[in-house]
């Protein structure tokens, strides 16, 4: 039924037709799986090709709290006014229509005319369900499936024309040279990654930024013209992964993106919506799950999901050798934001992140395996799945908490289309199962989803979360990690810096821990070295198996740290937790710098040494009173002699909280230290990752002939060491290092390796700073100093 008359009308007839088809489905499907398998497909809104607009919802919650189906709407906002994407904020007037749909089960649909499609030049419809409650009160939800989201979770979905972006891609030629006729192709491993955060990545802090990066980077790599060393940092790596674009959490205490405005009619053919750009800043794993098919505006430029295609076509066309794209999926868990827009069945109780997800459930299961399908087909050629040790279930049978290892290969078995090229996307688990069991870094294989799926990838150990390079004895207390990688390690991501390690690392006290200080005069040097070491990224590079792993904030030397600016009622804790990051990301001179922490030092908070008094006094009144925001404020303002900044209360040092996480996203973001990096490195780096590439027989696990040990006893140096032989007998790679301690002295040639040539050998690679002009020569290495050297076997 139709409450209103406008342009956007029900066709009731073809509803039904929709409504019947789901309902043929479900009666003679197998299992109710396999229904939902197909039903899903046709879940969300799609452009028909006769111009009319295809809808359908799934909201068994609804009906089991007994809502009435003509309590239940689409509600369909058409702007009678220009929509500027780019605005701050805007009140604009839309048409509304609202639609009561054809109900199939726990289904709903509807085929509608007069919805207008969205485009890269044009703001379609919007579009969300409607209900009212018991109470009579009004409620909404989004389209969890939306496949436009320009005004986030928490807002009506965009209806948008998708198969239009897929045509106008520019990168069709790519993915139809991957195509195999009546095959679906399964992609390989990339040689080497790039991790990053779109929006500390570049200058811009955006998508398009970053795609405006990487096209001036082609345009000097096909001409041939050199690269400076900001250029170096994005250079010579087979793909981009990118931390989670999935629409995230809102600001808990507002204002929100989306508000009517009087709206008191809710049956009104006209209303005026004030409407925000999204600014939640946020690393991306606080997800809500809703419209996971989506893009998370706050990292989109323009708002357009053509977008995300656009920085995607730019890398498969990179001069030489695409570039593929590697997007991080979180499927595993929803923060508790996620109970006001997804219907009730999708959870089955709280965890350490906020919400478990049913996914046993069949429908649950089966339209977050279509949330994964729509978000790879912008074009992603691998998966990284984050957390997969959080798919588990309760079985009252055996009364175990069990791994769902069989979502896991449902999430692998996902096929994409694009450009008339079937494939499934090379699939990594960060998988540290028996995590979080006190015992999971001893008793974590890293290898559970391998085990099950030989053609998948995992993090490795050097790479899964707690690793603190810059600690004395890291390397060797490592040790029995490093030889399973060398042993089992060729379907494993390595590299100990990431977004997850770079992050720990700042939570580590400096007056109770032993700092490794060769690696720096102050503790800024100490971390950035630690987390961009050259002797490391050698071993990595040159020797282990596996897929090397790097983050642009560690190769930038640019800091990082936990960025979450939407939290109201935790805000305070989470702040009081990043106390390090004042500790080992921020100095007097970075601290002092005009346009630095512009925000904290309006509070008052002009030095950096009064405001680490205030940041340890808060840390302490947390714990104390266990997060009690009155009792933190008291314990504050008692403090002697006073606490910097201004006059506190619960309001003020909330906003004490906005000011740090919107200063220190800023201050993270890698553009502000271009000017800080050293080109002697930066050409390092870029060596390295050509040595790699040129040879990607190096990501086999070690075999006959080859070796990797270090000298014992230590005697105050880990001296690694490691010989590589090529498949064909031909050439062999030499590495050795001084990992950590005290300078030593050696000739490579005569290291303890069964049947080590003692001749032939040239330098491949060297270290920043170290002394050597022959590979005989002996050689003096101080800590995290390096050297690889080649020969020709044959």
């Amino acid at each position: 039924m139709n409450l209103l008359t406008t342009a956007v009308r029900l066709d009731a007839a073809a509803s039904a037709d929709l409504a019947a088809w789901a309902q043929t489905i479900e009666q003679d499907s197998t299992t109710p799986f396999a229904a939902a398998q197909q039903i899903v497909r046709r879940l969300g809104a799609h452009c028909r090709a006769d111009g009319r607009a295809e809808i359908g919802f799934w909201c068994p919650g609804l009906f089991a709290a007994g809502i009435a189906e003509h309590d239940i709407f689409l509600e369909v906002l058409t702007p009678l006014e220009a929509v500027d994407l780019q605005a701050d904020r805007q009140q604009l007037q839309f048409q509304r229509a609202l639609l009561n749909m054809q109900r199939a089960g726990d289904y709903l649909w509807a085929v509608v005319e007069g919805m207008q499609a969205g485009s890269r030049d044009t703001v379609g419809s919007f579009y969300w369900l409607k209900y009212r409650t018991a109470d009579g009160g009004w409620r909404t939800l989004p389209d969890v499936l939306a496949h436009s989201m320009p005004f986030g979770a928490f807002a009506p979905s965009e209806y948008y024309d998708i198969a239009r972006m897929q045509q106008e891609r520019a990168d069709r030629a790519y993915f139809q040279a991957l195509a195999r006729e009546g095959e679906v192709v399964r992609l390989g491993p990339p040689t080497n990654i790039l991790q990053m955060h779109i929006n500390t990545a570049s200058a811009a802090a955006t998508l398009a930024g970053l795609t405006r990066t990487f096209q001036a980077l082609a345009e000097k790599v096909q001409d041939g013209l050199p690269l400076t060393a900001v250029e170096e940092c994005y250079y010579g790596y087979d793909a981009i992964q990118l931390l989670p674009i999935e629409p995230i959490i809102a600001r808990e205490a507002g204002p929100a993106n989306w508000e009517g405005v009087e709206d008191h009619d809710p049956f009104s053919a006209d209303v005026i919506f004030d409407m925000r750009r999204p600014t939640a800043t946020n690393w991306g794993y606080d997800v809500v799950i809703a419209g996971s098919s989506a893009i998370n505006p706050g990292v989109l430029e323009s708002r357009r999901p053509d977008e995300l295609v656009d920085f995607i076509a730019t890398l498969h066309n990179f001069p030489g050798k695409p570039i593929k794209v590697i997007f991080d999926v979180v499927f595993g868990h929803a923060d508790n934001q996620a109970l006001e827009v997804l219907d009730s069945t999708f959870f089955t109780g709280p965890n350490m992140y906020g919400q478990d997800l049913n996914h046993r459930h069949p429908t649950v299961r089966a339209i977050l395996l279509e949330m994964q399908r729509r978000k790879a087909d912008f074009g992603a050629d691998g998966l990284r799945v984050d957390g997969a040790q959080d798919f588990r279930y309760w079985n009252p049978q055996t009364e175990e908490l069990l791994h769902d290892d069989e979502y896991l290969q449902s999430m692998s078995d996902v096929v994409q289309e694009v450009a008339d090229c079937r494939y499934r996307p090379w699939m990594i688990f960060e998988d540290g199962r028996p995590w979080p069991r006190d015992d999971w870094e001893l008793a974590s294989t890293y290898r559970a989803v391998i085990e099950e799926q030989p053609d998948t990838f995992q993090w490795g150990p050097l790479t899964f979360a707690h690793n603190t390079p810059f600690l004395f004895t890291f390397w060797v207390s490592k040790w029995w990690r490093l030889e399973e990688i060398v042993q089992r390690g060729s379907n494993w991501i390595n590299g100990c810096a990431n977004h997850d390690t770079l992050r720990r690392g700042t939570q580590v006290d400096p007056d109770r821990a032993r700092i490794n200080t060769r690696l720096g005069a102050t503790r800024l040097e100490i971390l950035d070295k630690a987390y961009d070491n050259p002797a490391a990224n050698l071993l990595t590079y040159s020797c282990l198996p596996g897929v090397p792993m790097d983050f642009i904030n560690a190769s930038m030397r640019a800091s990082w740290g936990f960025i979450r600016n939407t939290d109201e009622r935790y805000g305070v804790k989470v702040l009081s937790e990043e106390t390090g990051f004042l500790t080992w990301q921020v100095d007097a001179a970075h601290f002092d710098r005009p346009g630095n922490f512009v925000r904290l030092k309006a509070f008052g908070f002009d030095d950096l040494e009064e405001f680490r008094r205030f940041m340890r006094m808060l840390s302490t009144a947390v714990v104390i009173t266990d997060d009690d925001i009155a009792a933190i404020v008291k314990l504050l303002q008692a403090a002697e002699p006073p606490l910097a900044g201004p006059e506190l209360s619960p309001e003020v040092l909330k906003a004490i909280v906005q000011a740090w996480m919107d200063d220190a996203h800023e201050y993270c973001n890698v553009a502000y230290y271009r000017h800080e990096l050293d080109p002697e490195f930066t050409r390092f780096n870029l060596a390295v990752r050509e040595f790699r590439r040129s040879r990607p027989w190096l990501r086999a696990n070690l075999g006959a002939g080859e070796h990797f040990a270090r000298r014992q006893p230590c005697d105050g140096t880990v001296l690694f060491y490691g010989l590589r032989q090529a498949p064909d007998g031909g050439e062999q790679v030499l590495f050795v290092a001084n990992m950590e301690g005290a300078p030593l002295s050696v000739r490579p040639p005569e290291l303890p390796i069964p049947g080590l040539a003692r001749e032939g050998w040239r330098i491949a690679l060297k270290a920043p700073g170290l002394v050597c002009e022959a590979a005989e020569d002996e050689i003096c290495m101080e800590d995290s100093q390096g050297l690889v050297l080649v020969r020709d076997a044959r």
